[in-house]
């Protein structure tokens, strides 16, 4: 039984990662920032196999835990970075945690010799800052993919910056290590929807959910959405997790980069899905997931089915 260990394997992606690792007879071990947190972890001992599955006290900032939580592992997935849209200190709260703990990882992970395959859970903000708007050079009805030049602004989110650095010392790094020891294969989706495993009520993913369909902007980058009716390149959170998985057992794929995306809706369709409506428009391809596809045999579904699902569980939970 190979090990794997997943950092942020009980958020709202990593959750959908740590049960296809389950699923398929690997043991696991799923960081955890604060063990005493019981609710952030609760439901992960409800997946098929939850025996072969441990805890892990990590703060990827702490080279001491990040090292005991990558020995034994055959195989790590860096899905733990912060994803906030309200911060008080973006340097604090999002460019280190993500940049230094990439680095950090990346250290531990080529000072361990059991490692064969690390997976980094990226974002699309990886390759365009701008996103859920194009980069420059590009127009509506263009379809951006991973040949693409990647963008980046210091006037966009700290969060979108936050991960094209820290994509940027992965680059780096591969480029200073043509021989590491171990592959390293990147995967970045698009707008992540769907259910959530837990119930937890701070998971920024499912709250962006709840204020498309409420048509609610509590803050200056929503509204902008709102008022621009952007197009928005969702990808469902289950497809998330499957591609993850698939990236890290398949071979010779070291140093490719992967777009994980569904298809493109207006935000105003989306609100309408999202309240179990049909959409007024059709959908397009804003991100291609053609090698995706090819290279790790994900079959993404349409983009209005998470969406539904959400609508559907939310209206069974105001009716009980």
């Amino acid at each position: 039984m190979q090990t794997v260990g997943i950092i942020g394997g009980a958020g709202f992606i990593g959750s959908y990662v740590t049960k296809q690792f389950l699923e398929n007879g690997y043991r696991v071990k799923v960081s955890a920032l604060d063990i005493s947190n019981k609710e952030k972890y609760a439901h992960l001992s409800t997946l098929p196999h939850a025996a072969n599955m441990e805890l892990a006290p990590l703060d990827v900032q702490n080279l001491g835990q990040l090292k005991a939580f990558a020995a034994g592992c055959d195989i790590l997935v860096h899905g733990g970075t912060p994803f906030q849209l309200d911060v008080e200190d973006p340097q604090r709260d999002l460019l280190d945690p993500t940049i230094k703990g990439t680095e950090n990882f990346l250290r531990v992970a080529s000072e361990t010799p059991s490692v064969k395959k690390v997976v980094f859970i990226a974002s699309v903000a990886a390759i365009n800052t701008n996103f859920p708007q194009l980069p420059p050079g590009k127009a509506e009805g263009d379809t951006i993919s991973e040949a693409d030049p990647y963008y980046f602004s210091e006037e966009n989110h700290p969060y979108a910056q936050a991960k094209f650095l820290a994509n940027r010392v992965v680059d780096q790094f591969i480029a200073d290590h043509p021989d590491p020891g171990f592959e390293i294969t990147t995967v970045s989706p698009t707008g992540v929807m769907g259910m959530a495993m837990s119930k937890r009520q701070d998971s920024t993913s499912m709250g962006v959910q709840y204020l498309f369909k409420n048509k609610i902007a509590p803050n200056p980058f929503l509204q902008m959405l709102f008022d621009l009716d952007v197009n928005w390149a969702l990808v469902d959170v289950a497809d998330v997790g499957e591609a993850t998985y698939k990236a890290a057992i398949t071979k010779n794929i070291h140093g490719k980069h992967y777009l994980l995306s569904s298809e493109s809706y207006r935000i105003s369709d989306i609100s309408l899905m999202l309240n179990g409506k049909e959409p007024t428009g059709k959908p397009s391809t804003g991100y291609s997931n053609a090698l995706a596809t090819r290279d790790l045999g994900v079959h993404f579904k349409p983009a209005k089915l998470p969406l539904y699902q959400y609508a559907k569980v939310m209206e069974e939970a105001a009716a009980s």
